[in-house]
């Protein structure tokens, strides 16, 4: 297999693109279990692993205090706007143009600060952490905006979880030198969609329920 490997870096494909699509099943699978099992919600599976990815291209400081700003700017202008009585998708647009503004504010103030691994941040991780405000707003209009802080709070966690996961060199290194194991991924995911126990956050939530049983 790492022959295989071999074949498709002579072809042009950068190593890097390999070991990421390789390394994105067991993300996904984490988050599943993480989901399935802990009983971490989240903003579904999509949301978390792109946001892990896009913590890779700004580091985890600054990736976090991106999303973190981006979540608080979404859920103020959402406030504000939401006295306009406009429809969803233009009020989406407005938020989505107050983000992007916030985050070019950002990072013009981290450069003046001389914090040039924010000011150089790529445009690509940007623009993925500015979309998940359409996730969050949708949420906040369907669930509330507690539960729609919880979320991101939640989603915020598992990506964190999953940025060391792509950070550790034995992981990397096993991906790499045994691709096969990607395909564990899917006997996993199968005992996963059979759970029916208790998640273990609900055993902290039924607890008092569960001693009298």
């Amino acid at each position: 297999m790492t022959n295989l490997i071999d074949s498709f870096v002579s072809q042009g494909v950068p190593l890097e693109t390999i070991a990421l699509l390789l390394m994105f099943p067991v993300i996904a699978t984490l988050i599943a279990f993480l989901r399935q099992v802990v009983g971490i919600k989240a903003f579904g599976i999509y949301t978390p692993s792109i946001i892990t990815f896009a913590f890779l291209g700004t580091g985890i400081k600054y990736g976090m205090a991106i999303f973190v700003s981006v979540i608080l700017v979404g859920m103020i202008t959402r406030i504000i706007i939401q006295k306009l009585r406009i429809l969803y998708l233009p009020r989406v647009a407005i938020n989505l143009t107050v983000v992007s503004l916030s985050i070019l504010f950002i990072l013009v103030i981290g450069g003046y600060f001389q914090r040039t691994g924010l000011a150089s941040v790529s445009i690509f991780p940007l623009l993925i952490m500015i979309t998940i405000v359409e996730k969050f707003v949708a949420t906040q209009i369907e669930k509330g905006n507690k539960t729609a802080f919880l979320l991101a709070i939640e989603t915020l966690i598992i990506a964190i979880i999953g940025y060391y996961l792509l950070n550790w060199d034995f992981f990397i290194n096993s991906v790499i030198s045994y691709p096969w194991i990607i395909l564990l991924t899917l006997p996993i995911n199968i005992l996963l969609g059979k759970w029916t126990g208790l998640r273990l956050t609900e055993y902290v939530r039924f607890r008092e329920v569960l001693k009298k049983i």
